[in-house]
């Protein structure tokens, strides 16, 4: 049962490398001090998402960090939600989550739409030197999602807090503290590093019209202005060529954060 389920999810992960996106979704973003929170894990696109069942053999960390300190986020193999938290202090707390790497094979044109929908012409461009546009390309990728949960009084001072994820996303003011129209501030690190010229993007469930994108500069920085009240999803893709004699010819790191903003 649990080498099928395995195989469930890998076949969904894969499915989702398709510019799919993949993030956590808490039953609140606003939850009172005490209040149980589940959390779901979704793959999908524009805030619609399948659920993922949880699989402890895909999971290299789940943890929440805040005023108590980091605990793992507890949760049963096999199931959706894939685990559940109970923020017991007033604060922000962090919800961390990052998978092992898998693996697909997209066909030419799949591909070209992936990366020119996640803003990585520099592979596109690589891609037409070494003569491979018109070949399948073969991709491993892993997921690096947080969620920021707003708990009572005091969340509007906290920081969100770097996971050491591959691909991390840091929002550097906390969306407890934001209205709509307010920029919010967000740096990006690879192997803890900041990274360059990386497309950031914010969706917004309630208004699409308010999504906004933009790349980092050189210290691995952009403000991405809000417009609307409610749930958010702010991702990134990063891609890097690997060596000839790997299983894959690129590997792909995606960072996803969600959060909710009050109303004005």
């Amino acid at each position: 049962m649990r080498a099928l389920l395995t195989l469930s999810l890998l076949l969904l992960l894969a499915s989702g490398a398709r510019a799919h996106d993949f993030w956590i979704e808490p039953s609140t973003f606003t939850p009172a001090p005490g209040e149980p929170v589940t959390l779901r894990l979704l793959v999908g696109e524009r805030l619609a998402g399948e659920p993922l069942p949880r699989s402890d053999a895909m999971i290299t960390s789940f943890v929440i960090v805040g005023p108590e300190g980091t605990l793992p986020v507890r949760g049963r193999d096999g199931l959706d939600p894939a685990g559940i938290v109970t923020p017991a202090k007033p604060g922000l707390h962090v919800i961390g989550y990052r998978s092992r790497a898998s693996s697909v094979e997209l066909e030419p044109g799949k591909f070209a739409s992936y990366l020119e929908t996640e803003g990585l012409q520099r592979i596109a461009s690589l891609r037409a030197a070494r003569g491979e546009t018109e070949a399948p390309a073969k991709e491993r990728f892993s997921r690096c999602a947080k969620a920021l949960l707003a708990t009572g009084t005091g969340a509007a001072s906290g920081a969100d807090a770097p996971l050491g994820l591959t691909l991390e996303l840091v929002a550097e003011k906390s969306p407890a503290a934001l209205a709509p129209g307010d920029a919010l501030p967000l740096h990006l690190t690879y192997d803890g590093q900041p990274i360059e010229g990386v497309l950031v993007s914010a969706l917004s469930r309630t208004d699409p019209s308010a999504n906004v994108a933009a790349r980092t500069d050189a210290a691995g920085r952009v403000a991405l202005r809000l417009a609307a009240a409610g749930p958010w999803l702010v991702k990134a893709v990063h891609m890097i060529a690997l060596p000839p004699g790997d299983d894959a010819q690129w590997e792909s790191f995606w960072a996803s954060t969600t959060f909710a903003l009050r109303p004005r």
